[in-house]
């Protein structure tokens, strides 16, 4: 490999933060040059620790085993339920040659539901409220950040653009502008635990290790995330509305059934969400498809939707160090994840061709597609928000499609650095 092809993410970073400068509501009122520095510095540490440092990475492996327990057990209840087709033995012969049918809703999709019920759970013991005020320390020690955006910034490795603000709703009345936004952008730039066992469980056949490479891009979207945030809705990092109350984060159970049926209430919901996307986004698509069928054809092929969102978001795929005959199809699935749902990219890029993408342009593009900042995310954040804390539901709503922009500029800075630390 070239040097310019594998240093390529650096130029990528510079644009995407030049970007975020473009997108500033105070171009002059930048945080300065030294927490910049730091940020990005964040990053690229946090990078190779985990990617590249044997000892962390196979620490970070162990989790493949802990999702693999639970996607055994997982689907115990899901045969049972659904038989044949939840992944019980078939009743018939299979052809010869044919596989064993996958069904997403009864196979996969059901993960959703017993994770986000373990997370109630573990939540309640206080084994994840240790690690996310743990984290949230981190935070604050290193990047300054005042307490509820520590405690946000936490709560993202683990729970969900919905659980994340009912970790930090205490502090949304006396939240600044600056750390409103940053609250929203760690939401979408982020994956809850349920989400990361879903695409992992989705990618295992392309992506090895997937459980450890989404836990690595959820971590190293949090500073790419704060420093967007920042650039974009500038604040100080003296800018505290409050300290966080580690000992009231805002999220309780009353005991431990409670947890677990709260947990799988939530799971049911969000199960049920996926589905209802996956088939409205597929129907969108296709009807968009077939209006674009009508249209002369272009290099003897069809104009689509994916193609076209493959011209506009090469350059960018390109500048973040995906090669260029790769980068095309790159920028469709990053087109597919901004637009419609970062989990249809995730199935569409399990289902491409093999050689479509390099081992390479595969590891970038994970890291690239893995936040939910989606525009039907930007809808649940603001009600979510606008519901938590009624006075500020006008200042979420105006912010709304900033934190869709920082997402997706976050979660593109995370797929740059995997980039450079990767060959």
């Amino acid at each position: 490999m070239e040097l310019f092809d594998q240093l390529r993410g650096i130029i990528g970073i510079a644009v995407l933060m030049g970007l975020a400068w473009a997108f500033s509501e105070n171009r002059k009122g930048l945080p300065g040059w030294r927490w910049i520095a730091g940020a990005i510095v964040l990053q690229g540490l946090l990078a190779v620790l985990i990617v590249r440092v044997p000892a962390v990475w196979a620490a970070v492996g162990l989790v493949n085993n802990a999702v693999s327990a639970v996607e055994a057990a997982t689907l115990k209840g899901s045969s049972y339920m659904f038989g044949y087709l939840g992944g019980a033995e078939l009743p018939f012969a299979l052809k010869e040659g044919a596989q064993p049918p996958l069904v997403i809703a009864f196979q996969i999709l059901p993960l959703v539901i017993v994770f986000s019920a373990l997370s109630a759970l573990l939540w309640h013991w206080g084994v994840l409220r240790w690690l996310v005020n743990g984290l949230a320390f981190l935070l604050r020690r290193s990047l300054g950040v005042s307490g509820p955006v520590g405690l946000a910034g936490g709560a993202a490795l683990f729970l969900g653009v919905v659980e994340t603000p009912l970790v930090t709703r205490a502090y949304f009345a006396r939240a600044t502008r600056a750390e409103l936004f940053q609250l929203m952008v760690l939401a979408m730039a982020t994956i809850s635990g349920a989400l990361l066992v879903l695409y992992a469980t989705t990618l295992r056949a392309v992506v090895p290790d997937a459980v450890g490479h989404m836990i690595a891009a959820s971590l190293v979207s949090i500073p790419a995330a704060l420093l967007v945030a920042r650039m974009m809705v500038p604040g100080t990092p003296d800018d505290t509305a409050t300290e966080a109350d580690s000992e009231d984060p805002g999220l309780r159970y009353e005991s431990s059934i409670d947890a677990i049926m709260r947990g799988t209430a939530d799971g049911l919901q969000l199960f049920l969400s996926v589905i209802a996307v996956i088939i409205v986004v597929f129907a969108l698509v296709a009807l968009v498809d077939g209006m674009l069928a009508a249209l002369p054809l272009i290099e003897g092929a069809p104009l689509t939707l994916k193609r076209m969102l493959g011209w506009a978001l090469a350059p960018v795929m390109w500048l973040i160090g995906v090669p260029w005959g790769e980068a095309q199809a790159a920028g469709s699935l990053m087109g597919t994840k901004a637009v419609l749902n970062e989990y249809v990219a995730y199935l569409e890029l399990a289902a491409l061709s093999p050689g479509t993408l390099g081992p390479r342009g595969t590891l970038i593009v994970t890291y690239a597609l893995c936040g939910v900042a989606n525009l039907a995310s930007v809808g649940l954040l603001v009600s979510t928000i606008g519901t938590l804390a009624p006075e500020r539901r006008a200042e979420a709503a105006g912010l709304g499609m900033k934190s869709w922009i920082a997402g997706n500029l976050a979660s593109l800075m995370t797929g740059a650095w995997i980039g450079l630390v990767t060959w």
